[in-house]
């Protein structure tokens, strides 16, 4: 099972993120994209320099994200 350091050790530089947006994309939006097995990144369109969030599966589900909001499978 990764933990949060294990997560953090991941090459995310060809992961391909997918935008999830609340509404009409003024605001910025979720980015989201798979990095692993059961390994998610998590960013921000409006700050696209920033680190993404790296998370497992199993915290996505507990925050409430959906991976499928972002046309992805779990």
């Amino acid at each position: 099972m990764l933990d949060g350091n294990d997560l953090y050790k991941l090459d995310i530089d060809s992961a391909s993120f997918a935008k999830a947006c609340g509404g009409p994309c003024t605001e910025g939006c979720v980015t989201l994209a798979r990095i692993g097995d059961n390994a998610w990144a998590l960013g921000d369109s409006k700050r696209p320099d920033a680190e993404p969030l790296r998370f497992t599966t199993e915290e996505l589900d507990s925050a409430g994200i959906d991976p499928t909001r972002f046309g992805m499978s779990v």
